[in-house]
């Protein structure tokens, strides 16, 4: 596995590098070409916070998680847990006939029971167009963490969602 590691405000000694590649290498054991898998770190400080976000890229998939804590060691000991509880829920997907069979280990297939995940509700919205503004309103009003929403300005389709930061973010279709 190849590893990109930087910091922004804060300096990654040699100790916090070494860490994180160890840390980081429990997840190796779920991709058989490690060669062409690449992590990517990010070691941020703001405030008594320290928040480590990690990429991995195998090829096919993104596999991303962020964990903000006050201890940095703490923090990346999280985060290397909520890939691995990423890469274990969606083990039956990263091995499905879209993805090359060997992606991941026979090994750890053995390990791991099917969790099948069924779409249990439907429904249909109709899409006046509004603003952004309008479209936060509303969702906030409906209580949901996200809102679709026609943009009135762009004519496009637009998703407004609340972040784990407390702002809110847009994604729009082309």
């Amino acid at each position: 596995m190849k590893y990109n590691i930087r910091g922004n405000k804060i300096d990654v000694t040699e100790a916090i590098n070494d860490y994180i590649v160890d840390k980081i290498s429990r997840v190796e054991k779920y991709f058989d070409d490690n060669d062409t898998i690449e992590a990517k770190v990010l070691i941020s400080a703001k405030g008594k916070d320290q928040k480590v976000e990690v990429t991995i890229w195998s090829g096919k998939y993104n596999v991303r998680a962020e964990e903000v804590h006050t201890d940095l060691y703490a923090a990346i000991d999280l985060v290397v847990d909520k890939l691995e509880r990423q890469l274990k829920k969606y083990k039956s997907k990263l091995t499905s006939k879209r993805a090359p069979r060997g992606e991941i280990t026979a090994e750890i297939e053995e390990y791991f029971e099917e969790d099948e995940q069924t779409i249990v509700r439907r429904k249909e919205v109709f899409l006046k167009p509004i603003d952004e503004e309008e479209a936060i309103t509303q969702m906030e009003l409906l209580g949901h963490s996200f809102f679709v929403f026609k943009n009135v300005d762009t004519d496009k389709i637009n998703v407004v969602y609340k972040r784990k930061d407390g702002d809110y973010g847009v994604i729009e279709a082309n």
